[in-house]
């Protein structure tokens, strides 16, 4: 099992660029596929991006192709969700999430972090 902890979070304005980082602990981090999910207010949560644990695969949704990159550095343990472009309607709180596989961090990932609120003002 590892934990997850997403920091980064901040208020940035509309067409700005931020970075989000998921440091993964616990045992054997680089073996698990993270993602990254984003949840408006009053909203469900939404699958941003997915890589797996050798980065070989990685996966995007549809509203932030060719904006964000997700990417990791398995020396530092570590997930990245670099932000650009950012539009007011992608404030939220975003969290990282891991399982076995990139399939299953798309479907219903076990573990969560608890968090970081991005806010870009309209």
């Amino acid at each position: 099992q590892v934990q997850l902890a997403e920091s980064g979070g901040q208020l940035v304005q509309a067409g700005g660029s931020l970075q989000l980082s998921c440091a993964v602990s616990g045992q054997n981090p680089n073996w698990y596929a993270v993602g990254w999910y984003r949840q408006a207010p009053g909203k469900g949560r939404e699958l941003i991006a997915v890589i797996s644990g050798d980065a070989k695969i990685i996966k995007y949704g549809d509203s932030v192709k060719d904006r964000f990159t997700i990417s990791r550095d398995n020396g530092r343990n570590t997930v990245y969700l670099q932000m650009n472009n950012l539009l007011p309607e992608e404030t939220g709180v975003y969290f990282c999430a891991a399982d076995e596989s990139v399939d299953a961090v798309r479907a219903r990932p076990r573990i969560w972090g608890k968090g970081t609120l991005v806010t870009v003002p309209s």
